[in-house]
C-alpha cells in the first residue's frame, strides 16, 4: 500500500525510520506507485471569480423581457410587438428567454 506523504521525510523518497516497510521481491515491482518528487507542479483549485454587478439584472432582465414579449403577443392577438413577423414572435421571445436562463448557468 502507498505511504502518505506525511511520512516522508523532506527531500527524500525514504519513509521515516519505524515506518511500514514495503514488501521485496517480483510482487512489489507490479505494485509500486511512481512517486512524486517534491519539485513537481502541484494542481491548484480552480478559483471562480464572482460575475459582475450588472450580471444578475441583466440576466432576470432577459427573462421577463422574453416574457413579456410573449405575453404581448398573445394579449394583442398576433399584431405586435413586431407585426411583420407574425408567429415568429413567439420563437423570439423564447429566444430572449432562453439566454436569460443560459446566463443563469454561468451564474456563480
Amino acid at each position: 500500500m502507498p505511504e502518505s506523504r506525511r511520512r516522508r521525510r523532506r527531500g527524500s523518497n525514504q519513509p521515516v525510520k519505524g515506518g511500514p516497510t514495503a514488501p521485496k521481491g517480483p510482487v512489489a515491482a507490479a505494485a509500486e506507485v511512481p512517486q512524486v518528487s517534491d519539485d513537481a507542479p502541484r494542481r491548484t483549485a480552480d478559483v471562480r471569480t464572482p460575475n459582475p454587478p450588472w450580471f444578475v439584472p441583466v440576466m432576470l432582465g432577459l427573462m421577463v423581457l422574453g416574457l413579456a414579449w410573449i405575453v404581448v403577443w398573445y394579449v394583442t392577438e398576433n399584431r405586435y410587438p413586431v407585426p411583420g413577423i407574425g408567429s415568429w414572435n413567439l420563437v423570439a421571445g423564447f429566444a430572449v428567454v432562453l439566454v436569460g436562463f443560459l446566463m443563469t448557468t454561468r451564474w456563480r
